[in-house]
């Protein structure tokens, strides 16, 4: 259940990272460049988060699959948002 959440966490970052970017400027590229953005911050946030898991008693090889999937599906959903936002602009 915690891996869903997290991962629902990072859409809703995505939103607002992408809401942030519309704010500062109305085209679509700067909406583009925050989906952009967030990949990086959300690279550190699942690193933060496996971290937590390797302190409460789990092995990096156990907590590995569990991150490349929490960070995975955001960031993927991101580069596609990132892509057709950019072909289309």
């Amino acid at each position: 259940m915690h891996t869903v959440i997290v991962i629902a966490g990072g859409l809703i970052l995505l939103a607002l990272f992408m809401l942030v970017g519309r704010y500062f400027d109305r085209s679509t590229a700067a909406v583009a460049h925050g989906a952009l953005w967030f990949i990086p911050a959300w690279l550190l946030a699942t690193g933060f988060n496996l971290s937590i898991g390797v302190r409460r008693g789990y092995s990096i090889p156990e907590e590995l699959p569990i991150a490349l999937l929490v960070f995975g599906i955001p960031a993927a959903i991101a580069a596609v948002i990132w892509f057709r936002l950019t072909r289309s602009a």
